[in-house]
């Protein structure tokens, strides 16, 4: 099997190459023209997609029925590849080598952890391999970087500026709100909503870049998800529930558990949209930029300069290729902007 993936790295190897330095400071060749891109993982997939769909070699995991008029026809059916990265990660090299990319590229985490995955991937396949820095205010240096590196640097130049449109929109809205008059936001996670994210985890950075208050904080002591139990919900008493879980959405406003807090009082609990990635996380990618805009309404309806069906519009057909339906529009925003009746 080693030789084999000698023997397979080496037909692997560029012919015609330039360097690329990622996010990591790793120094990589990449062919001069690259057409075909392995996602290591879903917010990768998200990433390529949105740069240059056609050099995608398929979803990490298949696309659901309700997601697919959310992404252009020729992309519907690529086929599922698994992932290299994150949770699950079941791509083994032996499927990467049979798809033969001309790339590798990983959007998220630059750890060492992710590093020395990368390096190994790329020494035994032959195949480059590029970690894109997936933090909020990496964006748009990260889409300026993978334009060059797929050939498309005006694409990236005119995402990266949009994305930067977007983060100063968001400065200007909140400039003048101070911190302990922002929103207190809770994220609810999973059928019963006790699932949720510390402030600072990647699953719920969202809510502070939209100059809302994550009110699962423990003052850093705690990264990444937990499971909160009812008494903390209730003592944190937040003002505003964010959810993508359509079975919460549909029972919070009738449980007799959160009928208490005051979220659910005011009518102020939002359901994400979800297709064809979440506007929350699911997974932590670009997609999170139309969730941006969408809280930042939420948050600041009387100070937020925009219509959320014309800028859910504007950002499907800008970065998922994609002119939606008045239809297609009603569906994705169903509950975006208030709880379901009681």
């Amino acid at each position: 099997m080693r030789i084999l993936f000698l023997i397979l790295a080496f037909l692997a190897a560029p012919v015609s190459a330039r360097t690329v330095t990622d996010s990591a400071g790793r120094v990589v060749e990449v062919p001069e023209d690259v057409s075909t891109v392995f996602a290591a993982g879903p917010p990768a997939s998200v990433l390529v997609y949105v740069m240059k769909p056609e050099v995608l070699t398929g979803w990490p995991r298949a696309l659901r029925p309700e997601e697919r008029d959310y992404i252009a026809a020729p992309y519907r059916d690529l086929p599922e590849t698994g992932r290299l990265t994150g949770r699950g990660g079941d791509a083994n090299l032996e499927r990467v080598l049979e798809i033969a990319p001309d790339l590798i590229i990983d959007f998220g985490s630059v750890r060492d952890t992710y590093v020395d995955l990368a390096d190994r991937v790329q020494q035994q396949t032959g195949i480059p391999y590029l970690l894109i820095d997936g933090r909020f205010e990496n964006t748009p240096e990260a889409l300026r970087l993978v334009g060059e590196a797929l050939g498309v640097p005006e694409r990236g130049e005119l995402l990266a500026s949009d994305v930067e449109d977007i983060f100063d929109r968001l400065e200007a809205t909140i400039a003048d709100t101070p911190e302990d008059k922002r929103p207190r936001v809770y994220l609810a996670r999973g059928p019963d909503g006790l699932e949720t994210g510390m402030k600072g985890s990647i699953n719920t950075e969202i809510i502070e870049r939209a100059g809302g208050r994550n009110v699962a904080d423990d003052g850093g002591r705690t990264r990444g998800l937990i499971r909160a139990s009812m008494e903390q919900v209730i003592v944190a008493d937040p003002d505003t529930i964010v959810t993508w879980d359509r079975n919460f959405f549909a029972r919070v406003s009738g449980d007799p558990l959160w009928q208490g807090i005051d979220a659910v009082q005011r009518g102020r609990v939002y359901l994400s949209p979800t297709a064809p990635f979440g506007w929350i996380d699911r997974p932590p990618s670009l997609n999170r930029m139309m969730g941006l805009i969408w809280m930042a309404g939420l948050f600041y309806p009387d100070k937020w300069d925009g219509d959320l069906r014309e800028e859910a519009r504007l950002f499907y057909q800008r970065y998922y290729h994609v002119d939606l339906s008045d239809e297609e529009l009603d569906r994705l925003l169903e509950w975006a902007e208030g709880q379901p009746p009681r």
